[in-house]
């Protein structure tokens, strides 16, 4: 009986891992549909949370009871997640598809930085390098951009990109945090309803369109909240599972997903250099994934 429970452990730790890669390889083409949208930026991040909100609600309501009321950790989300979508949509609309999703998830270094300065979990060797190693594919994939990949003003579009990261940092460590005492259907479904808004009231200040004009554009508007739900719900699953610092690089595997799905719907050039960032950052997760497993010295005393 003494194996079954770190059997049963490593079990779930797979799990979680397996439920987190095939979130960010849905997240990674929320890039592509929130362009096709043909709304503004900050609106199509509205009509992402808004069509993930009824299906939210129902999942919560059969999991998990009554709706409740959003706690203080569920307002710190909604406002770090609508901060994220808004930066990372305006880095679409200037930047590559690719270009933005790898900048703006640069997140690791500011998630594990802050773990270990403010958490007191120090990360391992192995896992610095790990980490190290998949930022820097995922920077070779944004900067190895070909040269006939069409932008409107790619500085500006990576400015946006890269404080993209910060945010979706501080939404990874709020995500995490409120993981701790809600479950995941609930801590998304009240954060989408404080993002919503923010959200309109963003794209209403800055002159945006707001409805799609197309019923290709209502099917991308769609298709935003079924990836949020998939994709995003998967995350956030995983997340009261797995390390912030190991999920939050793990979740690089969606710049890898989003190069080449612009790249297919887009045209957006691939060259050998970006080839090599995908190989590289995805050597990193795999690194990632070995540095931080449980050790025999991290097995729990017996009771």
């Amino acid at each position: 009986m003494a194996d079954i429970a770190p059997q049963s452990a490593a079990s779930s730790r797979w799990q979680a891992i397996g439920a987190l890669i095939f979130g960010a390889c849905v997240i990674g083409f929320s890039g592509v549909l929130a362009r096709l949208t043909g709304a503004g930026p900050a609106a199509a991040g509205f009509w992402r949370l808004a069509f993930a909100l009824p299906l939210l609600a129902a999942m919560t309501r059969r999991a998990d009871g009554p709706l409740g009321r959003p706690t203080p950790i569920a307002w710190l989300t909604g406002l770090f997640f609508a901060l994220d979508l808004g930066f990372w949509h305006y880095g679409l609309k200037y930047t590559s598809v690719g270009a933005s999703t790898v900048l703006s998830n640069l997140a690791p270094v500011v998630v594990t930085a802050f773990a270990w300065i403010f958490l007191k979990q120090p990360p391992r060797a192995l896992f610095l390098l790990a980490m190290t190693v998949a930022v820097a594919g995922a920077w070779i994939m944004g900067a190895g951009r070909g040269a006939g990949t069409p932008v409107l003003d790619a500085p500006l579009g990576n400015l946006f990109s890269l404080t993209t990261a910060f945010w979706y940092a501080l939404y990874f460590l709020a995500l995490a945090h409120g993981r701790k005492t809600q479950t995941a259907s609930r801590l998304m479904f009240w954060s989408g309803v404080v993002g919503a808004p923010l959200l309109l009231g963003a794209a209403v200040l800055l002159g945006e369109p707001i409805l799609p004009t197309t019923l290709a554009g209502l099917a991308a508007c769609v298709g935003l909240g079924l990836v949020h739900v998939g994709g995003q719900g998967s995350i956030a699953w995983a997340m009261g599972r797995l390390p912030t610092s190991l999920a939050s690089v793990v979740v690089l595997v969606q710049p890898v997903v989003a190069t080449y799905v612009g790249w297919l719907i887009f045209g957006e050039a691939l060259g050998p250099m970006q080839a090599l960032g995908a190989v590289t950052a995805l050597t990193g997760v795999v690194l990632a994934q070995w540095a931080s497993r449980p050790g025999p010295s991290r097995a729990a005393p017996p009771r």
